[in-house]
Formats: C-alpha cells, structure tokens, sequence
C-alpha cells in the first residue's frame, strides 16, 4: 500500500470542541448532520454545494443565527490524543490528509495543532468540486500523487466515507470515533479498531 490518506474532521480533529459555541454535542451532532445533509444532496443532484455553504444552511434549519465563530471554530479544533502516536507508527508510509473542507481552511487547521507537516501533501475534494463520498474525492488523490487507486488506503471516523473509498476502489480503514459507525452495507473495511493507535498498528502489520 503506498499512500495512505487520512480524512481531517472527525478523524484526526475533534468536533468536540464546538459544543460551547453550538449549545451542547446534541446540537452539533444534528447540525454536523444537517451539513453532510446539504452537501450530498449537492453532490446526488448535481448541484455542488461546498462545505462552508453546507455548514451556513445548517446553522440556519437549525433555527441557529449565522455565528462566524462556528466556521472559524472549525480550524481551531484540536487533534485527538491519538494522532501524534499513530502517525509516528506510519512514518514510513506516505501519509496525505483528504478533506472534504476547503483547501485554505484545512491546512489552517492542521497546521494550528503542528501535524500539517506530517502529510506528504494535504488534498481538498473541493477542488474538484465532488465531496467525498463521490468517487471523484478519492481520484482526487490517485490523480496527484501518480497512484492506482488500489493503492490507496483511506483513515476514517465516518461509514459514509470508508463506503465511499471502498466503492472507488480504495482499502480503508475505520476508527470508532464517539457515536460514529460502519454503514452495514457493501464492501466492509479490512482494519476497524477503537483509537487510532490501533488501527495504524493494524494497517502496519496488514500493508507494511
């Protein structure tokens, strides 16, 4: 396996974090889950939605005012304390962040908790204006780093995106992030563990 690609938020950033500036983790699971909402219904009708649009309309069926804190506060999220000793483990793979944010915002993110240099190079799906779970996000990566999509294994806390990396071609990987799950259908992720550390141990033993 020559290239693994680790999605940002939600994997290797906490969203715990806006709990304050939303009214509670209730509140963010729903508006997190209104904003995958809008961004895929985008992407099924064809009509791109990119994630800070996604993000606002969400913030808005939730009845919420327009808090420019709550976009900021997605940069300022801090790493789990998993990252560092997982990252260290693959050290000898090449490692790339995918993001489903813009480009500009989620380096600011990952170089606000010091691991944006840990990455071989950080990939946003809005550059090709198909998020992830579209089969596009995933060539996104294939197409810049001269790979087979075969090559690829992608890192994630969401089942809709190892679903979606599995459909294009991709191996994944799933880490069970606080009240995240596998879809239950389709292809299934060889490595599943409960942090982070495990799974790169698992991905070592598997693709090293």
């Amino acid at each position: 396996m020559a290239v693994i690609a680790f999605d940002v938020n939600g994997t290797l950033l906490d969203p715990q974090a806006l709990d304050p500036l939303l009214g509670g983790a209730d509140v963010r699971r729903r508006w997190f889950s209104l904003m995958l909402q809008n961004a895929f219904v985008g992407g099924l009708t064809g009509h791109y939605i990119d994630y800070p649009s996604a993000q606002w309309a969400a913030l808005e069926m939730l009845g919420l005012p327009r808090d420019a804190d709550v976009i900021a506060g997605m940069k300022q999220l801090p790493a789990y304390s998993d990252v560092g000793p997982a990252l260290d483990r693959l050290a000898d793979f090449t490692l790339v962040a995918l993001t489903n944010s813009p480009l500009k915002s989620a380096t600011t993110a990952l170089q606000n908790v010091g691991i944006a240099e840990r990455f071989a190079t950080i990939l946003s799906a809005d550059d090709v204006r198909a998020l992830k779970p579209r089969a596009e996000a995933y060539q996104h990566v294939a197409k810049s780093l001269g790979v087979g999509l075969a090559e690829i294994r992608l890192v994630a806390g969401h089942g809709w995106d190892v679903a979606g990396a599995l459909a294009a071609g991709c191996r994944a990987a799933f880490v069970r992030r606080p009240g995240e799950t596998l879809i239950p259908f389709g292809p299934q992720p060889d490595v599943v563990g409960d942090d982070l550390v495990e799974v790169a141990a698992k991905i070592a033993d598997a693709d090293g």
